[in-house]
This record gives structure tokens, C-alpha cells and sequence, in this order.
């Protein structure tokens, strides 16, 4: 007997799933609070070196046409950029004297030749616009102009501790179960995160936002196998894909929170804070009866399983689900040792699996948020563009769900992967004056992106056995927050060339969609639950194409 019988008799698909999906919904919604905060936490408003105050002697009689008082004094110490622009990180070492103005002391030639006056960076550090943001970190700790670096390395720092945070939590669940260790994922990314709004230093601040990143991977490793491995086999695509919703739901949200509050600190505490119920809702949370199956813990998946069935009404007596049944199925799927990464790589279909969703996920990773987190240059503000990503992703469901049925995992995955990088091409050689096309093709961009982020939880939740999901799991987020964290440090490449961090994003989301090619179909096919049941699977296939020349010979 297979666990799938055992739902079966429990029901597969009942209010119990349902109630577990809405219980596991808030980590989901919390992902993208954390994952696209820098969006607003890092945002850089605009800015210019700290000047001396203006004289009084300066008035609006002195100033030319429709020149204000403020103008005259930046356009007297601010040198311009070649497009034209006042420069956000240079002054002039003396301010140049206007016609018909006194500037004072400073603005005296000195000595000086004739011409463009000499500039140095901004010695008494900038001022900024806080009419878009109040404080953010960048206007925190001055990480702008020299610093703008560190200003993007606080995301790759997150996404780096992600990066760790998959590699336990994948391993760790799969030892300790799924449930204890969601648990310590919710407590520690709430510590972490108000640790976080009270930091006092830069420093302190990236490594605090990096031990987040650490927890919040719990996140992503645990809730959907811990959804999927209580599901039958024709109600996982719609769950998966109404679980991945939430994710939308958090998208758009942050772009309510990020408009209603400005301060960063804040901005932090009110993404945090949630985990506390988060915590509370965990009691009524089931372990997944085929984990702890696989550990032998049968009496412990009995009163699972019997839950299961009461809540979804099925006519299951306390007997009906018998000791030697469980029994049965504990013996089939026990593990005969403890689980470990180097068990991705023992089998050769296994090993196939493994590098292949290595790439995958670290293609849509490194264009998902290369895509989100550069929400600039589209002709509109930061809240207007968030909430247009945010709402785009909804269509992007409803794609992935009819076309996961009908198409099948691997055509979904390689198609989305593939117009994101369609759109990402065709928006570099649209010009800059067509501004509506580029905003369309950006959004356009961003739910392909979308679509194979949802795809590819789904798709890998179902190629990996039950002893090794959770590693399986952890191994490719791994990977794929490798592609995340370098997704920031990609925007930098435009000092090299304009084109090249597009270029980039459009070029590894084309590798990883050829590549998606490669893996095996799981539409209506049931979670395989040991290693032998995915090296038979590959067998019986490869068979099935032996014979298919051998039948046309025939015919």
C-alpha cells in the first residue's frame, strides 16, 4: 500500500487541505514584505551635497526669468552632469559668483582661472528629497554616490543569508520534521527583524538583515511540500498554484505599506511584526503524516490521518485505518539512513534531476528579482510601478494554472522562462522616447517572471521523493538565492555598458528555459516516495522510448 491510498481513504482534498493552505498563507504573504523591501528601504531619493545657507543679500529681483532663489544657489555651487543634470555627489570647491549676485565669502575666485571651477566630493555630507520618502537607509547612512555599492549590497547580503538559511532548513526538516522547524523560522525571522529596525549602524544593520535572510528561508523551503504531501494527485496544481497566490497578495500589500509609511525602521516593524500570530496559528498545523511515515513514527501519522479524515468527514472509524496498514506503508517508504545532499547526486536520474533544477531556479531567481527590484526609469513613481508588478502577477496565476494542466510542468516552465527573456530582448531595442512600449514590455517581462517563479515551486516539489524533498528543496533555492543575491550587484553592470545588466537578465533566463527542457514530465503523475521510486520511473520511460521506434517499425 502507498501513502496516496491511505488519502484515499482520509480524503485528499477537503476542508482539512483547505484549512491547512489558509493556515500556511501568511508565511507566504510575508516573503515578498522582506524579499522586495528594498525597494522602499533602500531607495535612494534624490540628492545633492549639503550646502551652506543661502544669504540673505540673494533675492528674487536678482534672479533671471523663472529662476527661484533656490535654483540660483545650486546652479552657484552644483556642477552639471553631461545630460544636463545638477551633479548628486560633486560641488564646486568655491561657488560661482552669478551676474548680478553676491555670493559672499565663498563665492570669490581666489585666484582662480577662468572656466569651470574645480569640484571635490561633498565634504559636509547631502540633502535629500523627503517629499517621496522620509528616511530610508540610504539617507540613514549615506550610501549614495561612493557608497552606493554597499547601498546594494544589503540585498545580496539577504539573499546570501537566504542562500545558508535554504541549505539548513532543507536538511534540517528533513531530519526534524517540517512543522518543528516552520516554527523556528517564524521566531527567529520576528527576533531577527526587530533587531533589525533598531540598528544603529550600517554594519549592524547587514548582518542583522542577513541572519533574516537565514530565517525567512525557512519559509520558502517548508510550506509548499508541507501543503503538497497532504494533497492527492489531481489537486495539487490548484492548490499549488491558489497557495501562490499569497505571494501576489504580499506583492501588492508592500505597496500599500510602503506608501502609508515612509520612515524605514517602521516600514520594517510593520512586515515583522505578523510573524507573531504567525507563531500562534502553528498549534493548529499538522506534520506531515508521509515525513513521519518515512521515520517510522506511524503512531504519530495515525492521529494525523484520522484528524484528517473527521475534519473532511470521510466515514473512517478508529480502526478503519489499521496498525498493519501503516505499518505497511512505514516499511515501504522508511528511511534506512538519515538524508544528505550527496544523496541528490548518488543515482544518475536523480543527479540529472538535481543539476538541472539547479540551473532552473537560478535563472529564475537572477531574472525575477533583477526584474522586480529595478522598478526605475518606467515613467512612473515607485508605487505606482510596484502595484502594476503586484497586480500582473495575478494573470500570471491564472496562466500557470491552465497551462500546468493542459501544457504540462515542463512546457509551462521553459515557455515563461523563455518570455521573460523575449521581453527583456525586445525592451532593449526599443528606444527611449517610446516610453509606453517600454513600460508594457517591463510589466509584460515581470509576470513571465512571475509565472515560472510559481511553476518551479510546483515543478520541484513534485520531481523529488518524500525522503529527499526537503533537501531537494534546499539544494535548489540554494542556487537559486545565488541568482538572487547577484540580481543587485547586475544593476551595477550599466557603468560598464548601459544594455549589459538587461542583457544579462534576458540571457540566463534563456539558458535555464533550454534547460527546463530536459527535466521529466509530472503532470498527473504520483510524488514519487523513495529514491528507487525515481530511478524506476526513469527506467519504465526510457523503456517506453525504446519501444515506441519499435512499434512504428512494426506498423
Amino acid at each position: 500500500m502507498a501513502f496516496e491510498e491511505l488519502l484515499d481513504q482520509v480524503g485528499g482534498f477537503g476542508p482539512f487541505q483547505l484549512r491547512n493552505v489558509a493556515l500556511l498563507a501568511l508565511p507566504r504573504v510575508l516573503l515578498p514584505l522582506h524579499f522586495l523591501l528594498p525597494i522602499f528601504l533602500a531607495a535612494v531619493p534624490a540628492h545633492h551635497c549639503a550646502l551652506p545657507s543661502a544669504p540673505a543679500n540673494i533675492s528674487h529681483q536678482d534672479a533671471p526669468g523663472n529662476i527661484s532663489h533656490q535654483d540660483m544657489w545650486l546652479e552657484a555651487h552644483l556642477p552639471r552632469e553631461p545630460d544636463g543634470t545638477l551633479s548628486s555627489c560633486l560641488r564646486f570647491v568655491h561657488a560661482r559668483p552669478l551676474p548680478n549676485t553676491t555670493l559672499g565669502e565663498e563665492g570669490h575666485s581666489h585666484g582662480e582661472p577662468e572656466g569651470e571651477p574645480p569640484t571635490v566630493p561633498c565634504p559636509q555630507g547631502w540633502e535629500y528629497d523627503r517629499s517621496e520618502f522620509s528616511s530610508t537607509i540610504a539617507t540613514e547612512w549615506d550610501l549614495v554616490c561612493e557608497q552606493k555599492g554597499l547601498n546594494r549590497a544589503t540585498s545580496t547580503f539577504f539573499f546570501a543569508g537566504v542562500l545558508v538559511g535554504a541549505v539548513a532548513f532543507g536538511y534540517l526538516s528533513d531530519r526534524f520534521g517540517r512543522r518543528r522547524l516552520l516554527l523556528v523560522a517564524y521566531v527567529s525571522t520576528l527576533v531577527m527583524g526587530l533587531v533589525s529596525a533598531a540598528s544603529v549602524s550600517y554594519v549592524m544593520f547587514a548582518v542583522t538583515r542577513t541572519l533574516t535572510g537565514i530565517a525567512l528561508a525557512g519559509f520558502t523551503i517548508i510550506v509548499m511540500p508541507l501543503e503538497l504531501e497532504w494533497l492527492d494527485v489531481g489537486h495539487r496544481t490548484v492548490a499549488g498554484v491558489l497557495s501562490s497566490t499569497f505571494w501576489t497578495v504580499g506583492v501588492i500589500l508592500l505597496a500599500l505599506v510602503g506608501y502609508l509609511i515612509r520612515d524605514w525602521r517602521w516600514l520594517l516593524l510593520a512586515v515583522t511584526l505578523p510573524c507573531a500570530p504567525g507563531i500562534l496559528s502553528l498549534w493548529w498545523v499538522p506534520e506531515s503524516a508521509r515525513w513521519l511515515l518515512t521515520q517510522g513514527r506511524v503512531e504519530e501519522a495515525h492521529v494525523y490521518l484520522l484528524r484528517c479524515a473527521r475534519i473532511n468527514g470521510q466515514p473512517v472509524g478508529d480502526n478503519g485505518l489499521s496498525q498493519e496498514a501503516l505499518n505497511k506503508v512505514a516499511i515501504g517508504e522508511r528511511v534506512a539512513h538519515k538524508p544528505s545532499y550527496l544523496d541528490l547526486f548518488r543515482t544518475p536520474r536523480l543527479r540529472h534531476i538535481s543539476l538541472c533544477c539547479m540551473v532552473v531556479w537560478f535563472g529564475v531567481n537572477f531574472s525575477y528579482y533583477g526584474l522586480s527590484l529595478n522598478v526605475s526609469g518606467l515613467g512612473l513613481n515607485v508605487y505606482q510601478t510596484q502595484l502594476l508588478f503586484g497586480a500582473v502577477e495575478l494573470p500570471s496565476k491564472l496562466l500557470v494554472y491552465l497551462s500546468v494542466r493542459h501544457a504540462g510542468r515542463r512546457l509551462t516552465q521553459a515557455g515563461s522562462l523563455l518570455g521573460t527573456a523575449v521581453t527583456v530582448g525586445i525592451r532593449l531595442l526599443v528606444s527611449s522616447e517610446m516610453g509606453s512600449w517600454s513600460t508594457a514590455l517591463a510589466v509584460m517581462g515581470k509576470g513571465f517572471s512571475e509565472a515560472a517563479f510559481t511553476t518551479a515551486y510546483l515543478f520541484t516539489s513534485e520531481l523529488y521523493p518524500t525522503v529527499l524533498r526537503q533537501t531537494g528543496m534546499g539544494l535548489t533555492a540554494l542556487v537559486g538565492r545565488l541568482g538572487g543575491s547577484l540580481a543587485p550587484l547586475a544593476a551595477l553592470l550599466d557603468g560598464v555598458w548601459l544594455p549589459l545588466p538587461k542583457l544579462t537578465y534576458g540571457g540566463i533566463a534563456l539558458l535555464a528555459a533550454c534547460t527546463a527542457l530536459l527535466l521529466p514530465e509530472t503532470r498527473q503523475i504520483q510524488l514519487p516516495e523513495t529514491i528507487q521510486d525515481v530511478e524506476r520511473r526513469s527506467a519504465v520511460s526510457n523503456l517506453q522510448e525504446e519501444e515506441m521506434p519499435m512499434k512504428q517499425v512494426q506498423n
